[in-house]
């Protein structure tokens, strides 16, 4: 079992920047890749970032490159996603993520990734 808390969500203007947290317990030796996806209402949920567990390549959907930053603590227990820039199409519920080995397809997949938090509201203003 693998748990996930995000945290650091909230509301921002337009042009400023959040950082996102999470904190990952359990049988976290496991993973092969740990992300971050999105969700806003009426809409699919969207790969936004994810970072290899192993070799720390990352990978962004085109949406927020060279805006955010996808980083882990050097323990692999916590990944963290810096949002600069912000616009208001970044509004979503943001969502941490966690993969094992024996299901990975690719990076933007959500069946990819068989462990998930509860989710951070982000929400930016005009």
């Amino acid at each position: 079992q693998v748990q996930l808390v995000e945290s650091g969500g909230g509301l921002v203007q337009a042009g400023g920047s959040l950082r996102l947290s999470c904190a990952a317990s359990g049988r976290i030796f496991s993973s092969y890749v740990m992300g971050w996806f999105r969700q806003a209402p009426g809409k699919e949920r969207e790969f936004v970032a994810a970072m290899g567990w192993s070799d720390g390549i990352t990978y962004y959907g085109n949406s927020v490159k060279g805006r955010f930053t996808i980083a882990r603590n050097n323990a692999k227990t916590a990944l963290s996603l810096q949002m600069n820039s912000l616009k208001l199409e970044d509004t979503a519920l943001y969502y941490c993520a966690v993969g094992s080995s024996g299901i990975f397809k690719s990076y933007s997949f959500p069946s990819s990734y068989n462990y998930w938090g509860q989710g951070t509201q982000v929400t930016v203003s005009s």
